[in-house]
């Protein structure tokens, strides 16, 4: 890797140091943006095209019109990871609507601003190393998941702050996820992470019926259960039946499949479903990205 990152800003590569965006764009003065975490494993963007079909949709969403070609998005992507000399990598893509005249009413012009950056991460796939300590310490909070009426749960914007105060409540706490439940009482997600848990041989998840994120390992881990024989059950859970699971496992795209040691008080832990489906997700990685 350089001695100082590369990110890629508006079309060009520039020092970490030097990258800016504008005071005036909207993505900072609104968090009106689009965003997408994804993973380089060996060089490829792992389930490239479940990203930019997300990527759309949140555009969608936002009325945000970009303009952007997905091959324009992917080469700047490459160029990136070539820039930085890196093969296995965190990489965000951010898209905001760009400067506008100073008023709340986006306008339907679009200039947007086009931000990528990367940092390294262990190899993946069957050789893989976990970018966490060890298993997820796991606390329920008071703040609630926004409802769908009020932000579609499905879109990936520049406007975390449910996620932040979620993660603010984690504080003097020894923690590593905040678990949020929605106006019900009804388990939801992390802050930045779908939630699994087995029960009597089942894996179970929050329904994305509620404001639940749809995210893509959540999505690839129910396929990998289904061609495993694993039975599945998406419905709505209150905070006791997660906190009586046999075993529990946090998904996104950094952790992939991250046991949980405890919810609460809870001790649960890992297990052999969880372990299984880890090892189908190294496999699917290794055959996808390292394999010629």
């Amino acid at each position: 890797m350089t001695d100082e990152p590369l990110y890629h800003v508006d079309g060009d590569l520039v020092p970490a140091s030097e990258a800016t965006v504008s005071v005036d764009d909207r993505g900072f003065r609104y968090g009106d943006a689009a965003f997408e975490t994804m993973r380089a494993y060996g060089g490829t963007i792992f389930e490239w095209d479940r990203h930019v079909e997300r990527l759309e949709r949140t555009c969608q969403s936002l009325s945000l019109a970009h303009g952007l070609a997905d091959t324009d998005l992917r080469d700047r992507i490459d160029e990136t990871l070539a820039a930085n000399d890196l093969a296995d990598a965190y990489v965000r893509l951010s898209i905001t609507r760009g400067v506008q005249p100073g008023k709340l009413t986006p306008q339907p012009e679009v200039d947007p601003t086009v931000v990528i950056y990367v940092t390294p991460l262990p190899r993946g796939g069957l050789e893989s190393e976990p970018v966490w300590d060890g298993p997820a310490t796991v606390k329920s909070i008071e703040t609630r998941r926004m409802p769908e009426q009020a932000v579609p749960a499905s879109a990936k914007t520049h406007n975390y702050l449910n996620g932040i105060l979620a993660r603010a409540e984690l504080r003097g706490t020894d923690a590593d996820e905040a678990l949020l439940s929605d106006l019900e009482g009804n388990v939801a997600e992390g802050a930045t992470s779908n939630l699994f848990f087995v029960r009597d041989g089942v894996l179970c998840t929050p329904t994305t019926d509620g404001p639940v994120l749809p995210g893509i390992t959540r999505e690839l881990v129910l396929e990998l259960a289904e061609d495993a024989g694993v039975p599945t059950r998406e419905e709505q859970y209150g905070l006791e039946e997660v906190c009586e699971a046999e075993e529990a496992f946090l998904t996104n795209r950094t952790w992939e499949l991250r046991p949980v040691d405890r919810v609460d008080d809870a001790v649960i832990g890992g297990g052999p479903v969880t372990e299984r489906l880890s090892q189908l997700y190294d496999e699917r990685v290794e055959k996808a990205c390292y394999e010629e």
